[in-house]
């Protein structure tokens, strides 16, 4: 099984990435604490999807130069920010009123300062993230319908408190992904069944994929991340979406 321990890559796919070096721009010191990383041979005449990353608790805004070689080098701007609290050894998203709104406002600015340097499709933004990353990039993509096409989140549950469905009508024309880890403690298979009751009653379209692991972050996830954005930005889906998740002795 190919665990992602500390968002590592793995010595081939970091020796791909090495030959192939995409741009990061650092962000100065006037801007927030972000990373942005253009896509391989970057065509300004194309309009990307842009992918938001929001790390998990602890984490920080470079790991995504470590996710994105794993999602796709070549398919989008990607962005990632800081969290808005302190976290042991990072950052974190505090899911207080207060917290909610300043990583809206903090995502919102990095995604225009991102469109200022990058040709973006404006309807084709889609926030993902893991564990609590995830957590808040669903919740901000449900408050923003009109800004965001849709969000993913990997071993990050549903947002509670503060009305997450306050903007419900639109809400319903967002894409959401959950990738869910079968044995997870802290976001167990109960909790799971009970939100997608929730997503049926409220007529919102979810894709639910489940993996048999742990608390991890897996490198098949993010492949399957690649697969199921791409079929949002092209609206062909893929025969490999059906298939059953793979069992750990086959993924790479």
């Amino acid at each position: 099984m190919n665990r992602i321990s500390a968002v590592l890559l793995p010595k081939s796919s970091a020796s791909a990435a090495l030959r192939e070096r995409p741009l990061v721009r650092p962000a100065p010191k006037h801007e927030l604490p972000q990373c942005l990383i253009a896509p391989l041979h970057y065509e300004r005449n194309y309009a990307y999807p842009l992918v938001v990353w929001l790390h998990d608790d602890g984490g920080h805004e470079r790991d995504l130069k470590r996710i994105m070689p794993l999602v796709s080098l070549r398919n989008y701007v990607s962005l990632a920010v800081r969290g808005t609290s302190q976290a042991e050894g990072g950052f974190g998203w505090a899911e207080t009123a207060d917290g909610i709104l300043a990583a809206e406002s903090r995502i919102a600015e990095a995604v225009a300062q991102a469109r200022v340097k990058f040709h973006v499709h404006s309807q084709r933004i889609y926030l993902a993230g893991n564990g609590a990353g995830g957590t808040m990039a669903l919740r901000l993509a449900l408050r923003s319908p009109r800004h965001y096409a849709g969000a993913a989140s990997i071993g990050g549950a549903f947002p509670t408190g503060h009305s997450p469905l306050v903007q419900l009508e639109q809400a319903r024309r967002s894409k959401l992904l959950i990738l869910h880890c079968r044995d997870s403690l802290s976001y167990p298979v109960e909790q799971v069944c009970r939100e997608l009751a929730l997503f049926h009653a409220a007529g919102m379209s979810v894709t639910l994929r489940q993996y048999p692991c742990g608390d991890e972050l897996t490198t098949q996830m993010l492949r399957d991340l690649d697969v199921w954005l791409m079929e949002q930005v092209t609206g062909v889906v893929t025969a490999e979406a059906h298939e059953p998740a793979p069992q750990p002795s086959e993924w790479n």
